[in-house]
């Protein structure tokens, strides 16, 4: 679904594709972002549009934006610590942006953790069963 969000005078393009789905995968005028959505006991439930809840606090962006990739050595980063229980890409895969890579397991709930960009893996930085920190490199893409 698409949608157009006014922040002060700005107004921008917001495509998202599953809002159910955790992280949300969200494309702002044509940047790609991961969307984690916090949701404070105190704060007022408010129903958008499309009936999806919202909540009337700023969600988090956890992860970087396409363009700044680059500058994180071009590394999937670590959303949540956790344990990693599915590597689902390897050396030399070509993967595209959204796509599931890894799962990890953080206080028994499984998270899918997606590739931020396209690209061709060049290492898996982690395995199964590996213990991760938040923002910990997980993969590395080739330049």
């Amino acid at each position: 679904m698409k949608y157009n969000v006014t922040i002060g005078e700005k107004t921008y393009t917001v495509e998202i594709e599953d809002i159910t789905q955790r992280p949300v995968i969200a494309r702002v005028d044509g940047e790609t972002v991961e969307v984690f959505i916090e949701r404070r006991a105190d704060a007022p439930v408010v129903r958008g549009a499309d009936s999806a809840p919202a909540t009337a606090k700023p969600v988090s962006v956890a992860s970087l934006p396409l363009d700044k990739v680059e500058k994180a050595g071009n590394a999937l980063l670590a959303p949540l610590p956790g344990t990693v229980v599915e590597v689902f890409v390897k050396p030399g895969e070509k993967v595209e942006a959204g796509q599931v890579a890894l799962i990890i397991e953080a206080m028994k709930m499984k998270n899918s953790i997606r590739s931020v960009r396209s690209g061709v893996v060049k290492h898996v930085l982690v395995s199964t069963g590996q213990t991760v920190a938040h923002r910990q490199p997980l993969v590395e893409f080739e330049s």
